[in-house]
């Protein structure tokens, strides 16, 4: 008996040992919590498996993608953007990763950030040939302009917003206007929203500008139409982006890099935190689906984390390790 209890002794000794550490290597770690819904989110995730699952001491820190990816660089901290949307500003990264002070981790979303024209899939469904803009430029009937049916309409975003100026110079592209529709500009974001929700509560047509991740493409089923051309970065830069460009053409609208970064200090001492972070990633419906849940419970991003931990452990457990998954579960 004595040697049983001397083993399991030291066997609970070796454990706590093991336990303390992983703690002591992995430490004290600043996660950037960036001031929309996704990267929220996805923040409270990463903080609830790297405490419970790797015993991290993991602190959300404010952030935004400029000030937080230029001080990541600059001063070290905090020790990881969840979401970098690194796309924004391309020279800032690449500068970072040149001089070894950032490490690029997963794809947060691997399907990327994702922009372009949308229609309600009831529409599609009950239009199967429709499946490119030039498609929908064909049936002005299915998409009637609310201030005069006779024509069709292409909602726009509002005023100040990139992907308006985006939407515009692809209005003139496909000779949207020669096939009979107006462009709309519903005046707020909230105008636009408005105009899908109201749309697919009568179970009209639409079709406009949107982008995902987003809670309302989690609350309606919208596809996303194919621009029927390749993507040309050239004659996106020189006039597709451009407002006043006067002849832009027809192109592929393309996707954004959204990408977890990573001090290289905190890289070098990270350890198992570290292929978590290189492997955690979802797609858009994932997000859009939790967000439109946060949106209706009126959620905040912890709350949603959970709810995404507790629903999804077919996604999640696929990023770490079979004990700490268990770990993560069992502080659910």
């Amino acid at each position: 008996m004595k040697k049983l209890l001397a083993t399991t002794c030291l066997a609970v000794g070796l454990l706590g040992l093991g336990s303390a550490a992983s703690a002591q290597e992995c430490g004290d770690v600043t996660i950037a919590n960036m001031n929309w819904q996704s990267a929220e989110v996805l923040a409270n995730v990463d903080k609830f498996i790297l405490t419970e699952g790797y015993g991290c001491n993991a602190e959300l820190v404010v952030g935004d993608t400029v000030p937080t990816i230029t001080s990541m660089i600059e001063k070290g901290e905090p020790d990881i953007a969840p979401e970098g949307w690194v796309d924004l500003l391309p020279d800032v990264v690449n500068r970072g990763l040149q001089e070894g002070k950032l490490v690029g981790a997963a794809l947060a979303l691997s399907d990327g950030g994702v922009q372009g024209w949308w229609v309600p899939k009831y529409i599609v469904d009950a239009n199967p040939d429709i499946k490119t803009i030039d498609d929908v430029l064909k049936h002005k009937e299915l998409f009637p302009d609310p201030e005069d049916p006779s024509k069709g309409a292409v909602f726009n975003g509002p005023q100040g917003w990139g992907g308006t100026v985006v939407t515009t110079q692809l209005y003139k592209a496909y000779g949207a206007e020669a096939a009979g529709f107006t462009l709309v500009d519903p005046g707020s974001a909230a105008g636009l929203d408005g105009s899908i929700a109201k749309a697919y509560e009568r179970k009209q047509g639409w079709v406009g500008y949107y982008w995902a991740p987003t809670a309302l493409l989690g609350k309606y089923e919208m596809v996303k139409l194919d621009h029927g051309v390749p993507a040309d970065p050239a004659e996106w830069k020189r006039c597709n982006t451009v407002a006043d460009c006067p002849d832009p053409k027809k192109n592929d609208w393309p996707k954004d890099k959204v990408q977890t970064l990573v001090t290289k200090s905190f890289a070098d001492r990270a350890g198992p935190v570290m292929d978590y972070l290189k492997t955690r990633a979802w797609q858009n419906d994932t997000v859009n689906k939790l967000m439109a849940w946060m949106t209706d419970n009126q959620a905040s991003g912890e709350e949603g984390a959970k709810h995404f931990l507790e629903e999804n452990p077919d996604v999640w457990t696929k990023w770490v390790s079979p004990e700490v998954a268990e770990k993560v579960k069992a502080a659910l």
